[in-house]
């Protein structure tokens, strides 16, 4: 059930309870399960109704949910029992005894024996136990006091003994401003309406001779307030009026807006103005009215409606200009979108730019349309000159004054000094832009030209993630609108960094923001990862719109460049997208475009340009619509190399789009304008005042109107479109069809040489053999800290290694790397972290640890008990689960460190509660010992891995199984008896790396579906372990043979060999190989490996190179998503 239908069981709840249906209240409340009512159990306790009590408790709990629930069922029962057994009726306390009491017999059998006991005697006082038993009132007394603390404890009830704060009549109040909505849509409406019944929606009805208000000739705001509104009635009428009104468009909540800044909102109802609202504005009839000439009414199609760049403002000089220019008469398709074809996209490869690490966003400059910013998951901001191929400046991620920041921020940046870029963004005016980080900050950096990029501001602007960012001009001065992972929209003063709103109703985190404005009344779209799309206006007043996104998908919003049409493209967790127009007058779904995949990789990005096309980045592909045509107008892979859902911006004229590719680089695409004005810039040595000259060209104006637009944008950055082709820059009227750039020739070149990168040499990579005084003893697990500072290796003799790396001059970062020597670190007691081995021995073991996400303390087995240890003093916390059976492998819950999934030597898996000390619950689904397990975030679900070669998907909810599959062995392999099954999410939490000694092979969560199978060549033996690289753009793939294989990862395609020569020193007589295989958590291109002779090595490419050799091309133009096996090496299928 939904956030919000569990808020209406709520609001019924206190309506019953008001109207004292006072049966039904309790009846809803247990079969909701949501509100545990303390005062009616303890009147139902106190009372002895014994059966109501069970009843009601059923509700929320069984007997057997856990020890607390347990506890409480016995002591009622047991209550009951000796109340039969004081009145002298055995007949009773024996039919307690075998219906009630005898199910506790099979957890403590003397107990029951003690209990049955009593029949025997001829007062139950005599036993000692009881002998202070008082009277019937005084026993109850005592024992509701005992429930009521087993209650509060127990985690069932958790959230469900504290009833929501309301205002008195909540339910009633909504229904009245339902109905306050209804009247103001009213086409005649009444001063006093007449409310006869809630079942139908309300209207008044048409008077003779009556005419409704035009909603051009009246003001958009209406001064006076209509004296007619609902008139006070009985509680049992049609209910009083209210202070504000809800709607149900994304437009109509507009009606009564209030001007910015806000005054305090007045106490009492506000009375409804007349049809003059914003919904009728926006609603746009086809043919202006003539009487006013003096109000040009905007149809959606005039050119002269507000043009808005990138970010939603409207720079100074245009600022104090009027809206309506001129009245222009309207004319169908004024924008002279005829004229427009697919040749005007940019579908054209002219370059290929090295990012060196993921690209997450980028965005064109509004002005020097060449200028491209891009953030990356590393946390850099690069500024790129697309003309030239430069890259201007470089901004790494730094917390400019850390003392400044929050605690919680600070010990964050204590353990991990890395973020991810989330969100890149030009102001209107392009002199300043913003960039959203993973973590809590916001940077704001000036640009003025040239190579310099100035620090202008830090905001540390929320709780976690910082998700989008976007300009507005909500009183005329620039501001920066942010939202996060703490569920909050705020808004700063883009010049001193002062927080202005902050907007709080989302239940979920806030996952991108749309600012926009129409008319006079400026607003925000935000929308949440539960699918949840909320508007509010820059007051105080809560969010103005309710509305589920198509599939309940994380979505982005972004308008058409004119302001006109409304578009949102999202993906959900089960990887279905959603490309849509909304029709804001009724806040609906207009049209949905097909094309989109079903399976989409990540959150599918789009944009739009020209006022007439739609572009999405999915399937490998960019995918192009015509606004005004559902069905898909064209797609293009860039020539190959794109990522799964690539992100795609277009620049401001719509003429150059960039798109990432999965090797961190980014393509630029252009049409015929787009490769004139680059080879205009081309020949140029890069000068920022000669690019802004460059970069703007002039187009022919259409029709009558004026060039003094004022522009204003959304957070997607729209743009205003160029009205016809543009003209070169020198006049060249040259045919450029044979324009083909150079770099695109070298690319289809190269990929006709292309060839596996084969390391044999240590001098073609960097490697380091971490120091080991310690005695030498087959890795058998490793791992590097979530923070990348250490590497935490456990060996078979259930001995744990830390090695950690120094900060000096050197290193400042303290992050490891093979150009500096860890140190072997113990604390100064001298003490290891050693498991408990029991009775077994370790070496015939199956070793297990897990790492808490803050680096405090990892939990461990070597066949023995469990331990708990803390990382920084190396003392053994807590052991538990004895075996048998003994845990083979360890999983914190992503969101509840004391939630741990243990899987058992027996094939079971046990969800257990480190604070409680107990086992929630034990899943059974495999044949043999789980090999490996991992939560998807965003699935909410547990996948496992077994010896027997098989995969299960659990439900974090419930613990329930929602699939299972086998591993499908290649044809002519034989997998050994106990053969390890490992597996490991995607960065998207939806697709999954299954690793077996036979194949890699890629999944898609919850349906368990194999999209793709990696077969190693016989030569290399089997694969021992293998693990994603941090952004999961690689996969490290370790092989008995010695060798290390760097596959790209979405299309396990083989691209670097590292061979052990270019490691391991030679020794013939020894037989050296890594079991282990661990990825760096911040640097995408280093790994480390665990060596069956006790030795662990980190890995890096030399750093010339940057990477690991170069993607495979793509073979007879089949796209990544196909890709097909590859005969005679490695092989990659389908």
């Amino acid at each position: 059930m939904s956030s919000l239908s569990r808020e209406l069981v709520f609001l019924i709840l206190q309506f019953l309870d008001e109207e004292k249906f006072k049966e039904t209240v309790h009846k809803l409340e247990q079969d909701s399960g949501f509100f545990f009512n303390m005062r009616y159990f303890e009147d139902m306790v106190t009372n002895g109704e014994w059966d109501e009590v069970e009843k009601y408790l059923s509700g929320f709990t069984k007997v057997d949910d856990n020890r607390y629930s347990m506890k409480i069922f016995f002591e009622i029962r047991k209550q009951k029992y000796l109340e039969a057994l004081d009145k002298r009726d055995r007949a009773k306390a024996v039919e307690i005894l075998v219906k009630d009491l005898k199910v506790f017999s099979a957890f403590n059998e003397d107990l029951f024996k003690e209990i049955t006991q009593l029949l025997t005697l001829e007062n139950f006082r005599d036993n000692e136990q009881l002998s202070k038993y008082g009277d019937t009132k005084s026993a109850r007394g005592i024992m509701l006091a005992e429930l009521k603390k087993l209650i509060e404890a127990n985690p069932l009830f958790r959230d469900k003994l504290q009833f929501p704060s309301l205002k008195n009549s909540r339910l009633r109040t909504l229904i009245n401003q339902s109905l306050n909505w209804q009247h103001q849509l009213c086409k005649n409406p009444r001063a006093n309406p007449d409310i006869k019944t809630l079942f139908v929606d309300h209207t008044c009805g048409q008077p003779n001779g009556a005419r409704a208000p035009s909603p051009v000739t009246n003001p958009l705001m209406g001064a006076v307030p209509k004296a007619g509104a609902f008139p006070p009635l009985s509680a049992h009428g049609p209910f009083q009026p209210t202070p504000a009104a809800l709607p149900t468009s994304l437009a109509g909540w507009m009606a009564n807006p209030s001007p910015v800044p806000h005054p305090s909102p007045s106490a009492g109802p506000i009375a409804l103005t007349a049809a003059n609202n914003a919904a009728a504005i926006l609603k746009r009839p086809r043919t202006p009215p003539t009487n006013n000439s003096a109000m040009d009414y905007q149809t959606a199609d005039s050119e002269h409606v507000l043009k808005r760049s990138r970010p939603f403002g409207i720079s100074d000089e245009v600022n104090n200009l009027s809206v309506n220019i001129l009245p222009v008469a309207y004319t169908p398709q004024s924008h002279g979108q005829s004229s427009y074809s697919t040749d005007d996209l940019p579908k054209t490869v002219v370059m290929t730019l090295n990012q060196g690490s993921a690209v997450k966003s980028m965005d064109f400059h509004p002005v020097q349309q060449i200028l491209l910013v891009v953030g990356t998951n590393m946390g850099d901001v690069m500024l790129w000159e697309v003309g030239s191929r430069e890259r201007i400046a470089v901004k790494s991620f730094k917390v400019w004054e850390l003392g400044a920041c929050s605690m919680p921020l600070q010990a964050s940046l204590s353990s991990d000094y890395t973020a991810s870029v989330n969100r890149v963004m030009w102001s209107p005016d392009g002199t300043l832009f913003g960039v959203a980080y993973s973590k809590h900050i916001v940077h704001l950096y000036t640009y003025h030209g040239g190579d310099e990029l100035r620090n202008h501001l830090e905001i540390e602007a929320h709780v976690g993630s910082v998700n989008d960012l976007a300009f507005s001009y909500p009183n005329k001065q620039l501001s920066v609108v942010t939202c996060g992972e703490d569920r909050v929209i705020k808004v700063w003063d883009a010049v001193t960094g002062t927080k202005q709103y902050i907007f709080e109703g989302h239940e979920s985190p806030v996952y991108s923001i749309c600012p926009h404005h129409k008319e006079n009344i400026q607003f925000i779209f935000s929308t949440a990862t539960d699918g949840k799309i909320k508007a509010w206006l820059y007051d105080n007043l809560g969010s103005r719109v309710d509305y589920d996104a198509p599939g309940h998908s994380s979505t982005m919003m972004a308008y058409s460049a004119d302001g006109a049409r409304l578009f949102s493209c999202g993906t959900n967790k089960e990887g279905e997208s959603y490309l849509v127009e909304w029709n804001e007058s009724e806040g609906a779904v207009k049209r949905t475009y097909h094309g989109l995949g079903k399976r989409s990789v990540g959150v599918v990005q789009f944009d739009t340009t020209k006022n007439r096309f739609l572009a999405a980045g999915d399937e490998f592909m960019i995918k192009f619509w015509d606004m005004d045509n559902v069905n898909l107008l064209a797609s293009i892979d860039a020539d190959g190399g794109l990522q799964a859902s690539p992100c795609i911006r277009f620049n401001k004229e719509g003429i150059l789009l960039a798109v990432s590719t999965n090797d961190n680089g980014i393509k630029i695409l252009a049409n015929a304008d787009g490769i004139r004005l680059l080879r205009t810039v081309e020949s140029r040595t890069f000068d920022a005042s000669r690019v802004a000259s460059a970069a703007i060209v002039k187009a022919p104006a259409i029709g009558t109107f004026g060039s003094a637009n004022a522009n204003v944008g959304t957070s997607l950055g729209e743009r205003t479109a160029p009205a016809a082709a543009m003209v070169g820059m020198s006049n060249d009227s040259r045919n450029f069809t044979d324009v083909k750039p150079k770099i695109a020739d070298e690319a289809v070149e190269k990929s006709r040489i292309w060839k596996l990168t084969e390391i044999t040499e240590p001098s073609q990579c960097r490697s380091l053999r971490l120091p080991d005084n310690l005695t030498a003893m087959r890795v058998s697990r490793l791992i590097y800290t979530n923070s990348g500072l250490a590497i935490l290796a456990l060996a078979s003799n259930a001995v744990h290694k830390l090695w950690k790396w120094p900060r000096n001059e050197r290193n400042s970062t303290g992050k490891a790397t093979t150009n500096q020597a860890p140190q072997l670190w113990q604390p100064p007691s001298g003490i290891l972290m050693t498991n408990d081995i029991s009775d077994t021995n370790p070496e015939d073991a199956v070793p297990c640890f897990a790492l808490s996400k803050n680096d405090s303390y990892v939990m461990s087995a070597s066949g023995g008990k469990i331990s708990l240890f803390n990382m920084m003093t190396f003392k053994t916390m807590t052991t538990f689960m004895p075996p048998p059976p003994a845990a083979t492998f360890l999983a914190f819950h992503p969101q509840d460190n004391n939630i741990i999934a243990i899987g058992m030597e027996d094939s079971s898996i046990q969800i257990y509660n480190v604070r409680v000390d107990e086992v929630k619950t034990k899943l059974k689904g495999h044949q043999k010992r789980i090999t490996g397990l991992a939560f998807s975030n965003t699935l909410n679900v547990l996948v496992s891995s077994g010896a027997d070669s098989q995969l299960c998907v659990w439900s974090t909810d419930g613990w329930e199984k929602q699939a299972s599959k086998f591993l499908t062995i290649p044809n002519g392999r034989t997998a050994s008896a106990l053969a390890d099954t490992r597996v490991q999410f995607h960065l998207d939490q939806t697709h999954l790396l299954a690793v077996h000694e036979t194949q890699i092979a890629i999944y898609e969560a919850p349906k368990l579906e194999c999209l793709k199978q990696f077969v190693p060549r016989e030569a290399s033996g089997p694969i021992t372990h293998a693990t994603y690289s941090c952004d999961s753009q690689s996969i490290y793939v370790a092989f008995e043979e010695g060798s290390v294989g760097v596959l790209t990862a979405s299309t396990l395609r083989l691209r670097c060999r590292i061979n052990p020569t270019a490691y391991l020193p030679t020794n013939p007589s020894l037989r050296v190989y890594p079991l282990v295989i661990a990825g760096n958590p911040t640097d995408p291109n280093q790994f480390a490996l665990g060596l069956t002779d006790g030795g662990v090595y980190i890995i890096e490419p030399l750093e010339a190179e940057g990477r690991w050799g170069t993607s495979p091309p793509n073979e007879n133009g089949a796209g990544p998503s196909t890709t097909a096996g590859v005969a005679g090496a490695e092989q990659s299928q389908r």
